[in-house]
C-alpha cells in the first residue's frame, strides 16, 4: 500500500521529469540554439532537484495549513520558470565589442542580470524566505532544510555580489 505522501512525491517528481524531457523535446522559440537549449536543460535539471527537495522535505515539517498553502504556492511559482527563457541569451557575446559606448548594461549583460532576477525573484529568494521562517518561527530543524537554507542564502548574496561586480565593472569602464 502507497500512503497518500509517496503519491505526491511521485506526482511532483514525474511533472519535473516531464517539464525537462518537455522541453528537450519540443520545438524551441525565440531563437535559442542548441547550445543554449543544453546549457538550459542542464539549469533545469539541477533546479528541478532543489525544487523537489522543497516540497518534499519542507511540506512533512509542517502542521499549520496557512504554512503548507505557502509552500505550495511558493512552488507553484517557482514553476513558471520552466516555461522563461529568462536566462538564455538570445544575442551573441561576439554582437558588442569591448568598447562599445553606445550599447547600455541591461544590452551587453541581459542573459546576466535575468538569471539573477529568476534566481532572486522566483526560486532562491521565496526559498530562502520559507525555509528561514520555518527554522525561525516553526522551530524546524533538520541537517537538509539547514543545508539547502545556507545553499539559498550563498546563493542570493552571490547573486547580489555578481550585480555589484557588473556594476563596478560598467562604472570603472565608462
Amino acid at each position: 500500500v502507497v500512503c497518500a505522501n509517496d503519491w505526491i512525491l511521485c506526482l511532483h517528481q514525474t511533472l519535473l521529469i516531464l517539464l525537462v524531457i518537455g522541453k528537450w523535446l519540443l520545438p524551441v522559440a525565440g531563437g535559442v540554439t542548441r547550445d543554449e537549449l543544453s546549457q538550459l536543460l542542464l539549469i533545469f535539471v539541477g533546479t528541478a532537484a532543489d525544487i523537489l527537495e522543497f516540497t518534499s522535505e519542507t511540506l512533512l515539517d509542517v502542521n499549520s495549513p496557512s504554512m503548507v498553502y505557502v509552500i505550495l504556492g511558493v512552488w507553484t511559482w517557482s514553476m513558471f520558470q520552466f516555461p522563461l527563457h529568462l536566462s538564455v541569451s538570445t544575442s551573441r557575446p561576439d554582437e558588442y565589442s569591448e568598447g562599445d559606448q553606445g550599447v547600455s548594461l541591461l544590452a551587453r549583460l541581459r542573459t546576466d542580470i535575468w538569471s539573477m532576477v529568476e534566481s532572486l525573484f522566483i526560486q532562491d529568494g521565496p526559498f530562502l524566505v520559507v525555509r528561514l521562517t520555518l527554522v525561525l518561527h516553526f522551530h524546524v530543524v533538520h541537517q537538509m532544510l539547514i543545508f539547502f537554507t545556507i545553499k539559498n542564502f550563498l546563493v542570493v548574496v552571490l547573486n547580489f555580489y555578481r550585480l555589484f561586480v557588473i556594476y563596478t565593472d560598467y562604472k570603472a569602464s565608462g
